[in-house]
């Protein structure tokens, strides 16, 4: 278990409660739980297992599932075969569960729930900080999600996906989150962020919003978004003038949100190769795909776009001024980054949630009733455990 993770939203009881499942359960289940109490309990293994490569992500799910026991007066064996924060393959079993299956057979749907979408987005957190390790991350998915519950589980999957990188690699990793209900995930006592566009439209100009920012929190950091009046270069060289000494002493960064309609200030296609030409001349010289194109030198917060503004700080003496970017950060445009080596310092993303949803489906299957193994055909692989093999 990854020390920071801490215990989220601290909630006075397990969500759902235990009164709860039979309306969330599928209803097959349940009529399956009624046969069973007619004709006799049995004792049971279920093997819980992904159809694609994960990073396991069990922590939530076994918790609700060891509450779920406990309020019924069972106990459920629950053997993790991979460790919190271990790759795992695709069709390979993530942990094994035995106990009764009346008291089994309802919980299925709502375990699944809590496994399977935070195994992938656990992966996506993982390979996005392994293919740019110096970068800090701050998640800023909460936005996205279907609700708190999902929240805490996509939270919780950065976190767990940033230590394995951590492990792996020595990435820096996920730094915080964008809400304090989840950020004792990543070791904090509240969330991060400073302004969102709405705040720059409510002062009337960037370096006016920098300012009530400032004013409101003169002893923070100062992060300033520049994209809001189109004006990136020309307004973040004029908040970097207006606090000049933040800039000097790092503690002032500029936040690329430019959406996907158009170039970054002073760039367009042509303007945008030759800035890459001229930092990484072999990103834009092997074969790359539309969308890696994209990336690199379209519209947007490209790779080309982020260099455009190094170049315009560095010019200028702000060297020391932080770029932190936005906008679809996911482990596709992360590759792109880190072969462009862009010149990224912060990095905040929601994108590590799963795109393909139908990848985040976790799968549990019987493999043994009362010690005798036994499976529908086509999953006898999970038997192996059962058997003794390796």
């Amino acid at each position: 278990m990854t020390g920071a993770a801490g215990k989220g939203r601290g909630q006075a009881g397990p969500q759902p409660a235990e009164g709860d499942v039979p309306g969330l359960a599928d209803h097959y289940f349940l009529r399956t739980k009624a046969i069973v109490a007619r004709n006799g309990d049995c004792r049971v293994t279920y093997a819980v297992f992904m159809r694609r490569p994960v990073i396991a992500t069990p922590r939530l799910a076994v918790a609700w599932l060891e509450a779920m026991a406990a309020a019924r007066g069972q106990r459920f064996e629950i053997e993790l075969v991979h460790a919190e924060g271990d790759w795992v393959g695709a069709g390979e079993p993530l942990l094994y569960i035995t106990g009764s299956f009346l008291h089994l057979v309802d919980l299925e749907t709502v375990l699944l729930q809590k496994l399977g979408a935070a195994c992938v987005a656990a992966y996506n957190a993982y390979s996005m900080c392994l293919e740019l390790p110096k970068v800090a991350f701050l998640a800023m998915e909460a936005r996205h999600c279907a609700g708190a519950e999902m929240a805490e589980l996509m939270a919780y999957a950065a976190a767990v996906g940033s230590q394995a990188a951590r492990a792996k690699a020595g990435a820096v990793g996920f730094v915080g989150n964008a809400t304090t209900a989840t950020a004792g995930y990543f070791g904090q006592e509240s969330g991060k962020g400073t302004m969102p566009h709405g705040l720059i439209g409510y002062a009337g100009s960037t370096v006016r919003a920098a300012e009530l920012y400032h004013q409101a929190f003169p002893d923070e950091d100062l992060s300033v978004l520049v994209d809001y009046f189109g004006r990136e270069v020309t307004d973040g060289l004029a908040v970097c003038e207006r606090f000049p000494g933040m800039a000097r002493a790092g503690r002032l960064g500029l936040r690329l949100d430019t959406h996907g309609g158009r170039f970054l200030e002073g760039l367009d296609p042509q303007s945008a190769y030759a800035v890459l030409e001229r930092h990484v001349p072999e990103a834009i010289r092997g074969y790359r795909t539309e969308s890696e194109l994209r990336h690199l030198v379209g519209t947007g917060v490209s790779a080309a776009a982020i260099w455009h503004m190094r170049e315009q700080l560095n010019a200028h003496g702000w060297d020391k001024v932080r770029l932190i970017v936005s906008s679809g950060f996911g482990p596709a445009k992360c590759r792109v980054m880190a072969y462009a080596r862009a010149p990224i310092d912060v990095i905040g993303t929601g994108s590590y949630l799963p795109d393909s949803w139908s990848e985040t489906y976790a799968t549990a299957d019987i493999i043994a009733y009362d010690g005798e193994p036994r499976v529908k055909l086509g999953r006898e692989f999970l038997l192996r455990r059962e058997r003794g093999t390796p």
